[in-house]
Order: structure tokens, then sequence, then C-alpha cells
């Protein structure tokens, strides 16, 4: 590969060919881009660097240097911890409303008898989970090896950060031209979110959720059914009417103090806003409306202005007003304290009313459905949480590489992140149901969004908040760089993530389904979401600004890279991994999160973030083309591919067979001497 500067090289080694692999050296310090300052940040979620150093010639004879790094997350197992104990509090909140359903019927009640009884169980069992993992302090990562073991179902599988970091003499800053700056190339590198433990002899979540369903709609029992949009419908507006009622009590007190301070303007700035939230339930409204005429009545005879201002149409109940009796200078806050109290009231009864007709909702559908419901949910659970650790990684990455890149930081709170999964799973045998599972897991993401908050200490860590239906993860920055965030993200807007899924199975199994099997469920899955890339890209294009969107256009044909992904997921061409580096490219070119993972993320994903980098150093960085197989032989021979295979197995070899491989995309085929090891 060329030569190699004294001092550089701890060792060279040779492949068959008795071509030099241009391996410079190993080092473990990792570094970053974006400055020697945010390395404490990084570090307390990154741990156990891996790092390669290569050198490799241009094709104009120039040499570029290449940092090829590879670490696990501390999120690995803090963010199922988190989730879980998130499960905990909202099943066992659930448990206690049902409780307090009040007297039912002799049928209801025995039903709920075995609702709580099974519900109880499940607590029980995250419970045992949560005390299983917090033995686990301080670790960052599980092997595929554990990939079957309950008390670790919920943590992804080999989740790291795979890094290429390019030093090129092709690169220029474009302000000043000078040469030698560094460009970056992230990838998440996970096994597929899968339920492992519980098997895939019927299926994965895709197939047992829609039998599920249609099971439900199909039933013999005599009881109401709600689809899981309308329940999930019904619970935000619960959740709405929870944030509301505290809402609209501080607003209220707030009345109550402009009241005692007899101050008319600044009654009716507190009978504004109070009167701005809600109005939809008609004793709210009624309580609020003889708030309004009280109001109206102690101004006037107080000498102020006419009108309150606070009813949104001008109107008043003149009954209502006739009603009040006269007392012309007694304490207004005497006047309005007894109307407050009953608009509380009104507001408590909504609340009240709303969750025991949401219970008796989830009682139902709980009572005619144990235990496929709760295992259900137990299944999704562990889906989403090996799932979201592997996202909520991914974003902090991102965020610190990005920090100071305006566009990004705009892009991020005015459209929000495409973030891109890339599967390697064969739609054959178990491996179906592994992509079934992987396919919700995914899709759930969309349930998730960011908010950055300023760190009060040395404990970075995200924390999440919500339930089921909706998630917040707050992210924690310190203070110097939180201040560098545009005010909007300040603020605390939330950033919500678009995640999107494509899928090519690669090896020998895949050939089976191909020629013998079903490849519908890839098929399907590969257009769902092309669809859902091209509306975040409408979406993007329209909310960025236009001298933005000017200059992007400029350089990325995005419209061209989309139409020809397209033809390619329609083309049922077999093995078709054109769709992998059209979906990476347009993912890096709209400033988003790669993910890559199959199984365990140990071998085809190996070969394919190893043929990404090369192929990334070939097509941007003008990489010899005589070299490019001889680099990517040198990534998976000596990189950090081939670490990562040591540390799952304690085996130095990929998990292939020459059988196997035969069935494998060329560039997809390790070189010869390291593959052999049976998989796990």
């Amino acid at each position: 590969m060329g030569e190699i500067e004294d001092g550089e090289a701890d060792h060279i080694t040779t492949d068959v060919q008795g071509q030099k692999c241009a391996l410079v050296c190993e080092c473990t310090a990792p570094e970053s881009v974006s400055g020697k300052d945010n390395l404490p940040f990084l570090n307390s979620v990154l741990k156990n660097p891996v790092c390669k150093l290569y050198r490799f010639p241009t094709s104009d004879n120039k040499w570029m240097r290449i940092r090829e790094q590879m670490s696990e997350s501390i999120l690995s197992f803090h963010i199922p911890k988190e989730l879980i104990s998130l499960h905990i509090k909202e099943d066992l909140c659930r448990n206690q409303e049902i409780k307090e359903l009040g007297e039912l019927s002799p049928h209801w009640d025995n039903l709920r008898k075995n609702v709580l009884t099974h519900c109880d169980q499940m607590v029980n069992m995250y419970q045992d989970i949560l005390t299983e993992l917090s033995k686990e302090t301080g670790s960052s990562f599980k092997s595929s090896s554990s990939k079957g073991e309950k008390t670790l179902e919920f943590v992804p599988i080999n989740l790291h950060l795979q890094r290429m970091q390019v030093h090129s003499p092709h690169l220029k800053d474009i302000s000043s031209g000078i040469p030698q700056i560094d460009a970056l190339y992230d990838v998440i590198t996970v096994g597929a979110p899968a339920a492992h433990f519980q098997g895939f002899k019927n299926g994965g979540l895709r197939k047992l959720l829609h039998r599920f369903e249609t099971e439900r709609r199909n039933t013999g029992y005599q009881f109401i059914y709600y689809s899981p949009e309308n329940t999930a419908k019904a619970k935000e507006v619960l959740s709405n009417i929870n944030q509301l009622q505290p809402l609209i009590a501080t607003h209220a007190d707030l009345l109550l103090n402009s009241a005692s301070q007899h101050s008319p303007d600044s009654l009716k700035n507190s009978l504004k806003m109070l009167s701005e939230k809600d109005r939809v339930w008609a004793n709210v409204g009624k309580s609020l409306n003889c708030i309004i005429a009280m109001v109206d009545k102690l101004i006037e005879r107080d000498g102020g202005s006419e009108g309150s201002g606070g009813n949104n149409d001008g109107e008043k109940e003149p009954s209502l007003t006739d009603a009040i009796p006269s007392h012309p200078r007694e304490d207004w806050y005497e006047q309005l304290y007894p109307l407050i109290l009953t608009l509380k009231d009104c507001m408590g009864e909504v609340v009240n009313r709303a969750k025991q007709s949401l219970t008796f909702v989830l009682l139902q559908e709980l009572a005619y459905s144990l235990p496929q419901c709760l295992m259900l949910t137990l299944r999704r659970d562990i889906v989403f949480s090996q799932a979201l650790a592997g996202l909520v990684c991914g974003f902090i990455i991102k965020l610190q590489t990005s920090l100071y890149d305006p566009g990004f930081l705009q892009q991020l709170h005015t459209v929000g992140l495409i973030v891109q999964y890339e599967g390697l799973l064969s739609t054959y045998s178990d491996e179906i149901g592994m992509l079934e599972d992987m396919a919700v897991g995914i899709s759930d993401l969309k349930k998730v969004a960011f908010k950055i908050i300023e760190a009060k200490s040395n404990d970075v860590l995200p924390v999440i908040t919500g339930r089921r239906e909706h998630y917040v993860v707050e992210v924690k920055l310190p203070a110097r760089m939180f201040e560098s965030l545009p005010l909007q993200i300040k603020e605390g807007q939330l950033l919500h993530v678009y995640p999107v899924l494509f899928n090519v199975g690669i090896n020998e199994q895949q050939t089976l389904a191909e020629r013998f099997g079903d490849v519908s469920l890839q098929e399907s899955i590969n257009q769902e979401n092309f669809e859902l890339l091209q509306e975040y890209y409408k979406i993007f294009m329209e909310k960025m600004p236009p001298d933005y969107i000017s200059h992007f256009q400029e350089q990325n044909d995005l419209k061209a890279l989309l139409e020809n992904l397209l033809q390619n997921i329609q083309s049922k061409k077999r093995k078709n991994v054109e769709i992998m580096w059209l979906a990476a490219t347009i993912c890096r070119k709209l400033n988003g999160i790669r993910f890559t993972c199959c199984k365990s993320a140990k071998d085809r994903t190996s070969m394919s973030v190893t043929l990404e980098q090369c192929s990334i150093l070939r097509d941007e960085h003008q990489l010899h083309k005589d070299f490019f197989i001889r680099a990517l032989d040198c990534m998976r021979r000596e990189g950090c591919r081939i670490e990562n295979v040591l540390k799952n197995i304690k085996c130095r070899k990929y998990a292939f067979n020459m059988l196997q491989l035969m069935a494998f995309p060329k560039y997809y085929r390790p070189p010869e001497g390291t593959y052999g090891k049976a998989d796990t």
C-alpha cells in the first residue's frame, strides 16, 4: 500500500496476494472533529474505543489518512433501565385505576380480578428485570452470544459507533481554502431490534399485531371494539386533560391574586389567559361564563372600563349577570373565590370521568384478550427498548458532531431529523420474525421526541419521561455547548425524528427465499419506507429557508437519487444492494443518522460498513481505483470490525463458510483466512 513513515507503524501485515495492508497503527484515545473541548461530553456516552489508522493513495498519487474508530455506548444499559422504570410506573398507575373503578357487576368484577392478577405478574416481571439490569453497573456492551438471555432482552445487541475520519489533501476549508481538513462519517451498528428470548415460532410483531387486531374485530364477545388508533387518541386526549387541569388551576389562582390586589387591568389579563384554555366541556364552560360575568360586574361597579375582554366571542349570558347579587364595594376576592372553586371542581369532574371511561375501555380490552395482549405488550416493549437505546446514542453523537453547524441546527428544530436503518436480514425462517419485530420497533420510534436541556451537574446521561404513547428524551448539554444552540432549542422545543427502514437480504437464506419462498415482506417494507423518506424530503424542501435550499440543491441532486431509489425498489431485482447505497447516500446528504443492522451486527454488518467506508473513500476522496479491493480487504482483515468479532465470540473469524459466501454479492465477501467460525 506504499511506504509508511518511520515511527508510524506498529506492524504491517500481508494478505494472501502478497499486498501490504497499510495498517499504520493502533491506539485507544478517541478524537473529536469538533475539538477537544467536547470530549468529556462524548466520553460520557462512549466507552472502550478501538482505533485503527490507515494511509491510502489517491488517484493523483497523493496520500489520504484514515482513522477508523469503534466505540461501545453506556446507553446500551442506561436507556433500558430508564424505560423499564417508566413502564413499571405506568403499569402500577393503570392497575390502581382499574382497582378504583368502583363497584362493578359480579361478571365485570371477576374479570377485573383476573386482569389485575395478570397485570401484577407483568409488573413483578419488569421489576425483576430492572433489578438484574441494575447489577450491571458500568456495563456498556451486550455480546451477540447473550442475545437469548432473558434478563438482558431489553438491551440492544452489540451496539457500537463505527466512525471513519478522513484526512485528505483534496479537502479544503470553504472560507480559507486551506487543505487538510477532516471529514467525518458515522454509522451506528447494532443487532436488529428483536425479541430473541421470546422466539419467532409464530412470527414477529408485524404479523402478531395484525393477527391480534383481526381476531379482536372478529371476536364473538359482546363488547365495544376500539381500534389501536382510537385508543391511542383517547389516551392522548386524557394526557392533554391531565396537563390542562393544573394549568387552569394556576390561571385561576392568578385571577384570585389579581382580585385581591383590586387591579382591573391585571384582573382582565388573568381572565383572558384563563378563558383561552379549553371551553370545550359544558360544565366547565358554564362555570367560566359565571366568572366572566362576575369580573365584568365588579369592574363596572368600581368604575373600571366596560367589559372584561375575557370572552372570545364578546358575548355574555344576561341571565347569569342579572342573577349576581349587588355588593358595591365588597372585596373582589371573596366574590370570585366560590366561583373559582366551582370551576376547579368542574375540571376535576371532567378529568375523573375521562379517566374512568378510558380505564373501563382498557379493562374490556385486557379482559377479553389475556394473556395475549400483555405478551404482545412485553414483546413490543423489548423491541422498542433496543431500538430506542440505539436511537438515543445516534442522536447524541450526531448532535455533538454537528453542534456548530447552523444549517443542521435549523433543520433539527424546523423539520426534524431523518434516521435511516439499513437491514441485512433475510426473509426466511427465524429472520422473517426478526425483520417483523424490527419493522415495528423502528416505526414506534415516531413516538419519541428529544428535548435539549442544560446540564446542572457532571451527570449528562439522558433522562426519559412519558408513557407508551409518547416519550420525551431529555439530552443534557454542558453550559458552554448549550449556549451555542438556537433560541428555539434552548427554550425547550421538542425535536422530532423520522425513522425509515430499508432491508435487503444478502445471505444464502435470502437465496432460498427468492427462489422458493416469499419476499413480499421486504418489498412492502421498502415501499412503505420510501414513501416516508419522500415525505420527509418534501417537508425539508418546504420548511428550510430559500437561500439554504438554493445552495443545498446546487450541492445535491436528491430528487434524482430518490427517483433512482424508487426504481430499484420496484425493479424486484434479487439482492439489490444498490437500494442500500442509495438510501445511505440520501440519508447522509440530508444530515441524518445512519444505522446498519443484521442479526448480531457482527458479520454481515461488518461487510456492509467496511464496503460503505471504502466506497466513500473512492467516490468522495479519490481513493486510487487499483487500491479499492486492497483497502477493503485491509479494513476487514485488520480493522475495527474484526476486533468486533473477537469481542463477541472470542475468535477472530467472521461466521461464514465458503458455501455461504458463494451466495453473497461480490463485494460483501471477506478476504481468505478471515472466516470459518459458526454463527452465534
